[in-house]
């Protein structure tokens, strides 16, 4: 079993590795997001993703790039937990934190086949797909999990009463 640290690539490894992925002809998929409270919906999400190509990348949004989409307390866990916690996951093959608050930069380095965002996006909302069709990928879009939100969660825990 590999550990999920190993799968954490640097910015500059994650390119050598890209270029090493397009040569060998592979399909990968990209994907990213602030996955600040993994849930269920994550798992699902990112399981369909996987199911796209030979391999799954994903990008975690950096703390301050987080801050700047959400707003303050966001986030609730340090970058480099989320991005472990998502490693951890069996379906994800490689994890890159990333700084921007999109991930057209992170499209243009890795060169996907795919480019995987939920259903709460549509294509032309996202400011990656122009970036992605002129790499010559595809952009898919994935059904959302009902009921299945970081935002609901967090609302959830706070309308407990202890």
């Amino acid at each position: 079993m590999r550990r999920a640290e190993s799968k954490i690539l640097s910015w500059d490894t994650l390119g050598q590795l890209a270029a090493q992925w397009r040569e060998a002809g592979l399909q990968v998929v990209l994907t990213n997001g602030c996955f600040d409270l993994l849930h269920v919906g994550h798992l699902r999400y990112l399981q369909a993703a996987r199911e796209l190509g030979d391999l799954l990348v994903v990008g975690v949004n950096s703390d301050e790039s987080v801050r700047q989409l959400k707003g303050a307390p966001r986030p609730y866990r340090p970058e480099t937990e989320r991005a472990e916690l998502v490693a951890g996951l069996e379906c994800v093959d490689y994890v890159v934190i990333f700084p921007q608050t999109t991930a057209v930069e992170l499209v243009k380095r890795v060169q996907p086949t795919y480019y995987a965002k939920g259903g709460d996006y549509t294509e032309q909302d996202l400011p990656e797909s122009e970036a992605v069709v002129e790499q010559g990928g595809f952009v898919v879009i994935l059904p959302l999990e009902a009921e299945q939100s970081t935002t609901q969660l967090v609302e959830k825990i706070k309308s407990v009463e202890c």
